[in-house]
């Protein structure tokens, strides 16, 4: 009985880590925006996005943004494929979440997803990254599963 309570504790502490929160007040650089484009069948949609590639930068995501313009976003780069969930905790503005696969075909999209809620939003199966765009701009320009991101993660 000892064990399974140390072992609860243990991965009570494990998770506890991995979903650490960041505060407002933190500073987190993601460095100058990247381009990235996605290829759809009307043509090419240019984006700048933010790259969040570190655990810190990852938890943060676009939390406490008042706005951002429409061609901007922020990809999310994962180390190994994974099944991934999103929320928006901290999150005011609704978001585009594009779950992308390795070879940076779109898995599945969640349109506008609703700000500051905690309801996560899940690939359902494994992907490379995640792509955050401002809400609606997905449906706007046409963009759907299948279609191909290029930027450099991808090596595309």
């Amino acid at each position: 009985m000892k064990r399974i309570a140390t072992f609860t504790l243990g991965l009570m502490f494990i998770a506890g880590t991995a979903f650490a929160q960041t505060s407002k007040n933190d500073v987190v650089d993601f460095g100058e925006p990247q381009p990235l484009t996605i290829v759809t069948a009307d043509g090419e949609h240019n984006f700048q996005v933010e790259e969040a590639k570190t655990l810190d930068q990852q938890a943060r995501g676009m939390m406490f943004r008042e706005s951002m313009d429409a061609d901007t976003g922020m990809i999310f780069e994962f180390d190994e494929p994974k099944v991934a969930t999103i929320w928006m905790k901290n999150t005011s503005i609704p978001l585009d979440i594009l779950f992308v696969r390795s070879n940076g075909k779109i898995l599945k999209i969640e349109h506008s997803h609703q700000p500051y809620t905690l309801r996560s939003a899940s690939s359902e199966a494994v992907i490379a990254a995640v792509v955050e765009l401002k809400g609606g701009e997905s449906k706007a320009r046409g963009i759907r599963p299948g279609d191909t991101i290029e930027h450099p993660f991808f090596d595309n």
